[in-house]
Order: structure tokens, then sequence, then C-alpha cells
């Protein structure tokens, strides 16, 4: 675990380090820079992440033989999963919506409450996976 934090603290100080560089050049204008930034950092974190977990995978098995019962895991894995993706899909549903939504009220402002309730509707997914976390995190 202390290796996983201590990789992570090194991105992001590498992260911040390019910038104040950038920063010092005014050269960090432009999405193309930023993108490049974004790039590179991806780059490097997402194998150094990687690579730290694989190295922490003994740690998590005998931590996981001296567990009482896997079904508990399974169950917050199984709320968090529901959780997250219901977040997920309900990000997806207002961008969408919600970007019409701006278009038709821009030609027709008396359509807000009309689109709010669409955007609402949307909303309404991440409340669902939010239920049934709480259910199974209630049967635990």
């Amino acid at each position: 675990m202390v290796i996983i934090l201590l990789l992570v603290f090194c991105v992001v100080i590498s992260t911040l380090t390019y910038g104040v560089i950038q920063r010092v050049k005014d050269d960090i204008n432009g999405k193309e820079k930023m993108k490049k930034a974004l790039k590179i950092n991806l780059s490097i974190f997402i194998p150094i992440i990687t690579v730290a977990l694989i190295l922490n995978i003994p740690t998590v098995v005998l931590a996981a033989e001296d567990s009482l019962s896997s079904s508990s895991g399974l169950g917050y894995l199984a709320a968090a999963l529901s959780t997250g993706l219901a977040t997920i899909g309900a990000g997806y549903a207002v961008g969408a919506v919600g970007s019409s939504a701006l278009g038709a009220v821009s030609e027709d402002p008396k359509i807000l409450g009309k689109t709010l309730i669409y955007v609402g509707l949307g909303e309404g997914i991440a409340i669902y996976g939010l239920i049934i976390s709480i259910m199974i995190l209630s049967r635990l």
C-alpha cells in the first residue's frame, strides 16, 4: 500500500512540475498542449499503478485468506458497481439531454419546464443505483 501511495505521489508531483514549467514558459495556452500533458501523464500513471498493484497482490491474497467470508466482499463489490455504473450512466444521460435541452430552450424559452423534466429523469438513474446499493448493504 505504501508503494502505491508513493508512486501516485510521484505522478502528482510530476504533473504539477510539468504545469509549472509550462506556465513559466507561457506555453500553456491551447488545447494541444493540454492534450499532450494528459497523454504524457496517463502514459506514466497507468503503468506505474499496474506495477504497484502487481507488487501488492501477495498482500491482498494473504488478507483474503484470513477473511471469514468472501460473500461480504462480493456484496461490497456489487454495491460499489451498482452505484458507480449508475452514476456513469446518469452522467452520460444528463450530458446528452442537457445539451439538447439547452439548444431547444435557446430557440423557444417557453419549453424550459419540459426540458427540466427530461434532465431530472436522467438524474434519476443515479438515484436508482444508490437505492440498490443501500439495499445490498443492508443485507450484509
